[in-house]
């Protein structure tokens, strides 16, 4: 049975797009270019918002291939547009292009010796979340269709976004400043994918979800406000931090006694608390931050509805005052299922049944969701591990790794979903 759906599968992608151009020799020979790209942009790594060099050398890539090129979008971002001889429909790809505020701990030949300023602080800055290899895959992108315009029924618009890590505060960035921007205007994007490398799947797995892959990341903010008095005599006043570890308690029961846990998963966290100066005071004030994850709408309309009320009315019950501000940071993200039925046969053909895995949901937040929020897009996973290692690395560590042998299969998957989206009748 399991044969016979595999091979079902292969006759459906027959039958769409048929075999497929064979560009097996761009791939093998774009495959050097594109790990060369890595170890530089890995070595030369650029904090949010502040990815000049790294835009620059986007932007001579693509120039040199004949691309129309934009630059200064959302700040240093990069858009490529290029149009093939024959006309049809508009693709975008995306890749991100920041590093992170990490200080690199290994041996690597190309590792980041690299430091910045990061809030007012000097720090490492490592690509600690694979955004080079996500930049050198669509730069190999770029190049393979480049040289074949002629089997590319439509237009690819190249999306290199900076600052998906979050702009620094006081400023505007990421997905959501270059939507903003039209970036998936002129020419009018009708479908946009991306990918993301990691370093717990083995190299040549692709997995996805349909549906919220990705959860929203949203901040909050809980102020409470109590009546200071001497810890001796707490009758005598109101304690903020007593109401603060009540309001704890009580968000977490939204998610343990209100939230649909079967539907999709939800995670209210408390990150930072401040309160107090001195051991025998009870403070006049408190307050906590922390994030809330989510994958549903209903849910997340729920959740915010539901912290508001409780927060302020467990404070009133112990005699203080208290308000929740929640801020977005992210939307979900969510993969189109009709987009993702129609393309799941590219990625079998391109990695192999077996190596196209469907995953559960993630906790963990994209801002590619600002772009799915306005035209269908897929997001998926490309494996970067070495398979058999015992130990990997996750992202956002000092440890990070990833294999570079995953990378050819990045720039082929990306390369014919958009041959194959472009030729569907």
């Amino acid at each position: 049975m399991k044969k016979l759906c595999f091979s079902l599968a292969g006759l459906f992608t027959i039958l769409c797009y048929g075999q497929g151009p064979n560009l097996d020799k761009d791939y093998e020979k774009i495959e050097s270019k594109v790990i060369e790209w890595r170890h530089d942009i890995h070595q030369n790594p650029e904090l949010s918002n502040r990815e000049f060099k790294t835009a620059e050398k986007i932007a001579k890539h693509l120039k040199s291939l004949g691309i129309a090129v934009q630059t200064g979008v959302a700040h240093t971002g990069v858009v490529g547009v290029l149009k093939g001889n024959n006309p049809g429909k508009v693709v975008a790809l995306r890749a991100d292009i920041d590093a992170l505020p990490v200080t690199e701990r290994n041996d690597l030949p190309f590792k980041s010796e690299v430091t910045s300023e990061f809030l007012g602080e000097q720090v490492g800055v490592m690509h600690a979340c694979g955004h080079d290899t996500h930049t050198a895959i669509l730069m190999g992108v770029a190049e393979v269709l480049a040289n074949n315009k002629d089997k590319i029924n439509g237009t690819v618009k190249f999306i290199f976004q900076p600052a998906e890590e979050g702009p620094p505060p006081g400023e505007e960035g990421g997905a959501l400043l270059m939507v903003k921007e039209g970036v998936l205007k002129s020419p009018d994007v009708d479908a946009i994918f991306g990918l993301h490398i990691n370093s717990e799947t083995p190299v040549g797995v692709i997995r996805y979800k349909a549906g919220g892959t990705m959860a929203a990341a949203q901040s909050f903010t809980i102020k409470v406000k109590g009546k200071q008095s001497h810890g001796s005599q707490p009758w005598s006043g109101v304690d903020p931090i007593l109401i603060s570890a009540k309001i704890i308690d009580g968000l977490q029961t939204i998610i343990s006694r209100e939230s649909e846990l079967t539907n999709e998963a939800a995670v209210i966290t408390v990150g930072k608390i401040k309160s107090g100066v001195r051991f025998n005071i009870i403070p006049e004030s408190a307050e906590m931050i922390g994030t809330i994850r989510t994958l549903d709408y209903g849910m997340k309309d729920h959740i915010n509805k539901r912290m508001k009320e409780m927060v302020a009315t467990i404070a009133k019950a112990y005699g203080g005052e208290a308000t929740c501000e929640i801020k977005d940071a992210t939307d979900i993200t969510y993969n189109d299922p009709k987009l993702v039925d129609q393309m799941l046969p590219t990625l079998n053909r391109v990695a192999g049944s077996d190596n196209v895995q469907l995953q559960k949901a993630i906790t963990g937040a994209e801002d590619f969701s600002y772009f799915q929020r306005e035209v269908p897009g897929f997001f998926f996973f490309l494996g970067g591990m070495t398979p058999g290692t015992k130990e990997s690395f996750p992202h956002h560590t000092p440890d990070f790794l990833i294999d570079d042998a995953g990378m050819q299969l990045g720039v082929k998957a990306m390369t014919e979903l958009t041959l194959d989206y472009l030729s569907a009748k």
